[in-house]
C-alpha cells in the first residue's frame, strides 16, 4: 500500500533535498526506530528494515551524531536481492542533542526533525525545578519550540496553581496540564502534531511519556510500567527512540527516560530558557558583568528586591558554567584535530 508521506511532514523543501538522490531503486523514508546498524523506516512502499550503508557508517565514525535517528528523513535503496540499505540522511531542520557522560563528552542525538519538544514533568510527588530548566534549555537549543507538560495533574488538589508557578519558571513557554486518566490536556497536546508536524517528548522515567503516546495514538503502542507511590519513580519503559505516526496525521516521538542530561554548547538555548535573567543582564552597567558584586548589576538588584530567586540564579550559574566548560573542551578538541591534520599534511 502506498503511503502518503505528507502526513508525516514531507514537503517541497524535503523533496528538493532528496532530488540529487532520486533514482528508480531509491525512495525517501522516515526513521521510526534506529538500532545498531539497522533502522526501521516508513517509506512510500510501507514499513521496512534498512541496514546502514558502509559510506554512512564511515562518515559517522568520528561523529556519532551523523548516524540516523528516530525522526530523520533518509534515502533508502532497494537491491535486486531484496535487501534495503539506508544510503543518506537528509539535512535536519531541528535536532535534540545531549552531552554523553564519556570522557570525550560527545553528543548523543535523541530526536530529529521535531517541530515541538514537550518537556514532560509529573506533578506527583513534586516537580523538579532544576530538571525542568535544564530540559527547557536543551529543547530551546534544538531549534524546535518547547512546551512544558505537567503530567498526572489529577494527583494535585490545585493543579492550576502549580501551572501558574511553573509558568514563571518557563518564560515564553506554554504550560499544559495533563491527566490521561481524566482525559485532560490530551487534545491540546495533540494539536502540536496536527498538519503533519512532529512532537517529541522529553523527561525522566515515570513521567508518563509512554502513557501519553498511547493516548495520542488511541492504542497501546508503547509499554508502560507502574511507578512507586513513595517517590513517583518508575523503571525505564522506553529503551529506544521511537517515532509513532498518529491516526489523524503527524507523529509523536517518545524518548527514553532520562536520569541526567548534560548540555553541550547550548548558550543560545540557555538564554531562551532563562530569558528573565538574560533580560536583566542586558541592563547591567558593564557588558562583561559576572553578576556578583559589580556595581550597577541588574541581576544582583533583582535578587536583592526579591524579583529573582536565589535558587533560579544558582541554577542559571551552574548551567552556564557547564556550557562554558564544554565550549572550551570543544575548542580544544578542534584545535588538536587541526594540528593533527597539519602534521599529517
Amino acid at each position: 500500500m502506498s503511503q502518503d508521506l505528507s502526513r508525516l511532514g514531507w514537503d517541497d523543501s524535503l523533496a528538493s533535498s532528496y532530488r540529487p538522490f532520486d533514482r528508480p531503486d531509491a525512495e525517501p523514508a522516515r526513521v521510526l526506530r534506529a538500532d545498531r546498524g539497522v533502522c526501521t523506516v516508513l517509506g512510500e512502499s510501507g514499513v521496512t528494515r534498512a541496514s546502514l550503508a558502509g559510506s554512512l557508517l564511515l562518515a559517522a565514525a568520528n561523529d556519532p551524531v551523523k548516524l540516523p535517528c528516530a525522526g530523520d528523513w533518509v534515502v533508502t535503496r532497494r537491491w535486486p536481492d531484496r535487501r534495503v540499505t539506508l544510503e543518506a540522511v537528509l539535512p535536519r531542520r531541528t535536532a535534540l542533542i545531549r552531552r554523553t557522560s564519556d570522557k570525550d563528552a560527545t553528543g548523543q542525538l535523541l530526536a530529529a526533525n521535531m517541530d515541538t519538544v514537550a518537556v514532560v514533568e509529573p506533578i506527583h510527588p513534586e516537580p523538579d525545578d532544576a530538571r525542568i530548566e535544564r530540559l527547557l534549555a536543551l529543547a530551546w537549543e534544538s531549534g524546535a519550540k518547547p512546551v512544558l507538560v505537567l503530567s498526572k495533574a489529577d494527583t494535585s488538589a490545585d493543579p492550576e496553581a502549580v501551572a501558574r508557578q511553573f509558568a514563571e519558571l518557563a518564560p515564553g513557554v506554554p504550560v499544559v496540564l495533563l491527566s490521561v486518566r481524566g482525559r485532560k490536556g490530551i487534545d491540546q497536546i495533540r494539536g502540536y502534531a496536527e498538519g503533519g508536524r512532529t512532537l517529541a517528548l522529553l523527561g525522566r522515567s515515570g513521567a508518563g511519556k509512554s502513557t501519553l503516546v498511547n493516548a495520542l495514538a488511541g492504542a497501546a503502542v508503547m509499554p508502560v510500567q507502574a511507578i512507586r507511590d513513595a517517590d513517583g519513580k518508575g523503571r525505564h519503559t522506553t529503551a529506544y527512540r521511537n517515532l509513532v505516526p498518529l491516526p489523524g496525521g503527524g507523529a509523536v516521538l517518545d524518548t527514553p527516560g532520562i536520569r541526567g542530561v548534560g548540555l553541550l554548547d547550548t548558550a543560545e538555548g540557555l538564554d531562551r530558557a532563562f530569558a528573565d535573567i538574560a533580560e536583566l543582564a542586558a541592563h547591567c552597567r558593564y557588558g562583561d558583568c559576572r553578576h556578583g558584586a559589580e556595581p550597577g548589576c541588574a541581576v544582583a538588584a533583582a535578587l536583592e528586591n526579591g524579583s529573582l530567586s536565589a535558587r533560579r540564579l544558582a541554577s542559571w550559574r551552574k548551567l552556564r558554567h557547564e556550557v562554558e566548560v564544554e565550549s572550551a573542551r570543544q575548542r580544544a578538541r578542534q584545535a588538536a584535530a587541526g594540528g593533527h591534520r597539519h602534521r599529517r599534511g
